[in-house]
């Protein structure tokens, strides 16, 4: 998604917006991330549907549903609209869906790590290395083999060259 329509969205997190579906159903909800498909996730979420009875339109009526937190696929939405400002206690927290988007693009280790060079490991890494991972002592790679320090790659296979003769 290009930076100006992710810019103008990022403007309604944490407000109430009202979603409307392809199928007609109508989701109101608490704004709080997206990503470039526009899948949205919307906290305290109520579906409305309208309800018509029989051929002719002599009954209609509508039918609210809770739904708490929930994901909506992209590909299901036809138009966004504010429902309304950010409740209160969201402006006082600091913007916590601003912290969240910016975890979510991979800015730093997630919550809860120390940072690099404390001292303390990350869970899981404590009894042994995984696989890949070193650790102190662990034996150094082998030195490559003669005619092939630090000049660069072998004869034959520098940029520009011949490959060697088969």
């Amino acid at each position: 998604m290009p930076n100006g329509k992710a810019s103008k969205l990022l403007k309604y997190v944490e407000h109430r917006l009202r979603v409307t579906l392809h199928d007609g159903r109508i989701i109101i909800g608490t704004f709080l991330a997206f990503d470039k498909h526009l899948n949205l996730v919307l906290s305290e979420a109520e579906e409305f549907r309208y309800l018509k009875k029989g051929s002719a339109v002599l009954e209609e009526r509508t039918e609210k549903r809770t739904l708490g937190l929930v994901l909506v696929r992209g590909e299901n939405v036809v138009s966004l609209a504010v429902e309304g400002p950010p409740p209160p206690s969201a402006k006082a927290a600091g913007g916590v869906a601003a912290a969240a988007i910016a975890r979510g693009r991979g800015g730093g280790p997630p919550s809860g790590m120390p940072p690099p060079g404390m001292g303390s490991v990350p869970m899981g890494l404590g009894a042994a290395p995984m696989h890949g991972v070193g650790a102190p002592g662990m034996m150094a790679p082998p030195p490559p083999p003669p005619g092939m320090g630090m000049g660069g790659p072998p004869p034959g296979m520098g940029r520009g060259m011949p490959p060697p003769p088969y």
